[in-house]
């Protein structure tokens, strides 16, 4: 009788820590505990003489729109396009219900050819999506990224990889002047609060420059790209 005592004694404590590691919801069904999920992002410039901009990123869910073609660009997303500047995109992305973290590289500008990564650890979701921004500086306001990209089924050591197209800010006539432009090219003005141009995001057409004839541009051929100007790799390390 004793032994039987004590082997109903340890069944029930078993079932009792087995059901404290779970939690439930209001109706008594078990529910699955957050996992974090760990990730890299990993931005290759792949122009010919374009800098990139330190990269705004933002892990988010459904309802978060970084910037929407054939609408008007955010008072922060004119501040990435016009001087690079990633910080009050970040600001007011964060401030969105459905951002779960932001995140900006800790280096300056980089080149062709370089690259730049952020790690970023959230709670996994398989709703999770990724936007990053970065401007090209030798533009009036010009920028690259990827908007809204799902990357919820990622399982872990998996990665994917875009090719980021450009996208014209439309807050900033494309002068190319030296006057108008903060890049290494022109060393001119960044961020002008007043909107000149036709102020919707589009995809941008490129630049001119003064080898095909626009005299007044800072740029030349090198400056020029063809359809992307980034590749975006994200990896789930855990």
């Amino acid at each position: 009788m004793e032994l039987h005592k004590k082997f109903m004694l340890a069944v029930t404590l078993s079932l009792t820590l087995g059901l404290s590691a779970c939690s439930d919801d209001d109706d008594g069904v078990m529910s699955p505990q957050p996992i974090d999920a760990s990730y890299e992002v990993t931005v290759t410039n792949i122009t010919n003489g374009q800098p990139l901009t330190p990269l705004a990123v933002v892990m988010h869910e459904s309802g978060f729109v970084a910037w929407q073609l054939g609408a008007s660009a955010t008072e922060g997303l004119e501040m990435l396009a016009e001087s690079g500047s990633p910080a009050d995109f970040l600001s007011a992305s964060a401030a969105n219900t459905n951002v779960i973290d932001t995140a900006s590289s800790s280096n300056g500008p980089f080149g062709p050819g370089a690259q730049e990564s952020v790690s970023m650890t959230v709670t996994h979701s398989m709703d999770l999506q990724l936007s990053v921004a970065s401007m090209l500086a030798n533009t009036n306001d010009a920028f690259t990224g990827v908007n809204a990209w799902g990357i919820g089924d990622l399982a872990v050591g998996e990665s994917a990889s875009v090719l980021a197209k450009v996208y014209d800010a439309g807050t900033e006539n494309n002068t190319e002047s030296s006057a108008t432009m903060p890049g290494p090219a022109a060393g001119g003005e960044g961020f002008n609060s007043a909107r000149d141009d036709i102020d919707v995001v589009l995809i941008h057409p490129g630049v001119v420059t003064i080898d095909d004839g626009l005299m007044d541009s800072a740029l030349n051929e090198s400056h020029r790209w063809l359809n992307s100007a980034a590749k975006i790799v994200v990896q789930r390390v855990n």
